[in-house]
């Protein structure tokens, strides 16, 4: 262990999703989640993902305050996995390996260190409510944007069968890693968008942010089957109305609030 290591903090109001894919991306240690804030640490010096991290704000036109700290080595790694706790969401009890699983609940592990939705932000735990609540056994379902696999893992513990895709192949490989973990199945998994799939789905799920589902609405809802049911999320409040025009044609069923995130639930046709 090195005498001394660096600790990474990065202040965002909003988009902290996007800002932790990066930094997964940009280091392979242990993110600490906070309520707005990320922390990262490593005994190499976090000089240049700091300037990445300040460069992809700059370009999006995010807000975010970043500042590198270097302090005296402890087992940090200890102290984060102590502040790392388990989530229960309706059905689920999602807990990193090292915390045991919960009785009367369906077991989800996933360790935050090494995947990007761990179940303690807002929108991966209320998609989770809404798999707990309206996903049923034998449905035909598929995670769009998977992320660490959470999602599409929650409802194959429901007897769904699932398909996963996202556009970054780190996040195909951490949800393949996660499924082998929970020892759960998928049946098709490919690096791309919805529509490199020709079937139509019971469920549907987009937990990314609010202008990629805009982007891609007419996609979403061409793998919807009739009757199937849609879940978004991702979607700051002031951003809610340009998303439920995009999606005017569903009917409504739940919007799901946390703090200042939102997540609909909505339904094609009767």
């Amino acid at each position: 262990m090195e005498e001394y290591y660096y600790e990474l903090v990065i202040d965002t109001k909003d988009s902290q999703d996007l800002f932790l894919d990066l930094l997964n991306q940009l280091t392979q240690n242990a993110v600490e989640i906070e309520e707005n804030r990320l922390i990262a640490r490593s005994e190499d010096n976090l000089e240049d993902v700091e300037y990445g991290i300040k460069e992809f704000a700059k370009a999006l036109g995010l807000s975010c305050t970043t500042s590198i700290e270097k302090k005296k080595n402890e087992d940090w790694i200890k102290k984060y996995q102590e502040s790392v706790k388990a989530v229960e969401v309706g059905k689920f009890f999602i807990r990193p390996s090292w915390v045991e699983e919960k009785d009367g609940k369906i077991d989800i592990i996933i360790n935050p260190a090494l995947s990007f939705g761990s179940g303690h932000h807002e929108t991966t735990n209320s998609c989770l409510e809404a798999i707990s609540k309206y996903v049923k056994e034998n449905d035909e379902v598929i995670d769009v944007g998977c992320g660490s696999g959470i999602l599409s893992i929650a409802a194959s513990k429901l007897g769904a069968k699932v398909d996963i895709c996202d556009t970054d192949d780190v996040c195909i490989e951490s949800s393949k890693s996660n499924f082998i973990l929970n020892n759960a199945n998928f049946s098709n998994a490919w690096v791309g968008s919805a529509m490199a799939s020709n079937k139509e789905y019971d469920f549907v799920i987009a937990n990314i942010v609010a202008d990629v589902l805009v982007m891609i609405a007419k996609e979403l809802k061409k793998c919807l089957k009739d009757g199937g049911t849609l879940v978004l999320s991702g979607i700051l409040d002031k951003h809610l109305n340009k998303v439920l025009k995009k999606f005017d044609d569903l009917n409504q069923i739940e919007v799901i609030q946390k703090n200042d995130w939102v997540t609909l639930v909505l339904k094609k046709g009767v």
